[in-house]
């Protein structure tokens, strides 16, 4: 499932790319801005679903589980109003912060005919979520393969048709097939149960329900996009070095298998959330220590494999992008820096998708927020620029700070009280009152 997103962006990539220079830097520009402000916001805020349907899976208490499920949707429709907001206003933004006006007008468009993908996502997130903390997850998975197989053919007729108003619907329209598919299988699932919608739950929202789901899903967004906007103002760090045009095509590059690299460690960690909350809820605490820590044993040996791949593929990554000399040898140089890097990012990801499983994502907010933003960027910034080290720097800074980051989250994992836990877990869980996780996260903090 993670792997098909990646292919989409690299498939729409390559049709804009067709349409030609302004509307690939256009398009990208928009994309880029789509990222940071709405889809990390909706995926991050769609991950406290995590450890409330997890454990409350892990409890057999459907009804919470059906209760969280509309609850997210709900959130997220909301949240995507002021993001529809910005999006209008994109071009304007961006010629604030000193974009071209040929550029802005090209993101802009390529936004607008991108919204409906707001609303797409706000139901799509949801249910994948409410479905793999079940452990549901070959429908996701060939709901997400049909839907690239898909996206190739619509972008064709798209793209021929209306250009890069085309580009851009060809996403939610696919999307928008996976959503649908994935509605039908949960319609038939519950239908299936003997009674129609049988464990009930699903409309007893209420404006404290959803306040106090709020408060577990503002954590959740932030950590995720803590993590997503350092590596966008590594990019535009990037972009202020001496040689920025070859710089911003090195990391550019990097970057690329970096994201093939970082859907395998977010399904690593969605598995070691969903495994731990399952079994809190079930108040088995010996099974969600072990999962806990079989899910970092993986994580290290994975983070491993995937810095020898990179290695290994180092000399013939750069020439599918560039033929340019500088380029590759940068390339070259920055993935054998990268490869150490994801050594630690793979086991980090893991720490944060345990955390989750806990309920206590803050802790996770925390670490990012101390590892990337007081750690990693101003010790890049220095190297980078007041030591003369450029890109290399820049690494060097984003790989201190994600060590510290994990030695953070470590000494969290060490220290969690899984007997504890299990008891608050499943009282949560079997009660259906979200209330009570709240009392709990107020006396830790």
């Amino acid at each position: 499932m993670n792997l098909t997103w990646f292919v989409k962006v690299a498939v729409t990539t390559a049709f804009l790319g067709r349409l030609g220079e302004l509307q690939l830097a256009g398009g990208t520009l928009g994309f880029t801005f789509a990222n940071v402000t709405g889809f990390s916001v909706l995926n991050g805020l769609c991950g406290a679903m995590e450890p409330i349907c997890g454990q409350a899976f892990g409890a057999k208490n459907f009804r919470l589980l059906h209760k969280t499920l509309l609850m997210a949707i709900i959130l997220l429709l909301l949240t995507t109003l002021p993001v529809s907001f910005l999006w209008l206003n994109v071009d304007k933004i961006l010629i604030h912060f000193g974009q071209k006006e040929d550029i802005s007008a090209v993101a802009k468009t390529y936004l607008f005919y991108l919204l409906p993908d707001l609303v797409v996502t706000s139901l799509l997130c949801p249910l994948k979520a409410y479905l793999s903390s079940q452990s549901i997850t070959i429908p996701i998975m060939f709901s997400s393969a049909l839907a690239l197989a898909l996206h190739i053919p619509i972008n064709i007729f798209l793209a021929k048709a209306k250009g890069i108003e085309g580009v851009s619907m060809a996403i939610w329209i696919s999307d928008l097939i996976a959503a649908i598919l994935l509605v039908l299988y949960v319609v038939v699932k519950e239908n299936r149960k003997g009674e129609k919608w049988n464990e009930g739950g699903w409309w007893d929202q209420r404006v404290e329900d959803l306040l106090r789901l709020l408060k577990l899903s503002g954590p959740c967004c932030l950590t995720t996009c803590l993590e997503w906007w350092c590596y966008e103002i590594l990019v535009l760090l990037t972009g202020r070095l001496q040689n920025a045009k070859q710089a911003v095509g090195v990391i550019a590059i990097v970057l690329n298998f970096d994201y093939l690299l970082y859907s395998v460690m977010l399904s690593l960690a969605t598995c070691a959330s969903t495994r731990l909350s399952n079994e809190l809820g079930a108040n088995r605490p010996v099974a969600a220590y072990q999962s806990a820590y079989v899910s970092l044993a993986v994580s290290t040996i994975s983070g491993c494999f995937g810095a020898l791949i990179m290695v290994g593929a180092r000399g013939v990554w750069a020439p599918l992008f560039s033929h340019e000399k500088g380029i590759i040898t940068g390339v070259k140089r920055m993935m054998l820096l990268m490869a150490v890097i994801e050594v630690v990012n793979f086991p980090l990801a893991v720490c944060g998708g345990i955390v989750r499983g806990t309920a206590r994502p803050w802790l996770a907010m925390y670490a990012n927020l101390g590892g990337f933003y007081l750690l990693a960027l101003p010790l890049g910034v220095v190297l980078a620029f007041k030591a003369a080290l450029g890109l290399s720097g820049l690494l060097i800074g984003l790989l201190v700070g994600m060590a510290t980051c994990l030695a953070l989250l470590l000494v969290m994992v060490v220290r969690i009280k899984w007997h504890e836990e299990a008891d608050k877990a499943h009282i949560l869980a079997s009660d259906g009152n979200l209330e009570t996780v709240n009392k709990v996260n107020d006396n830790e903090i």
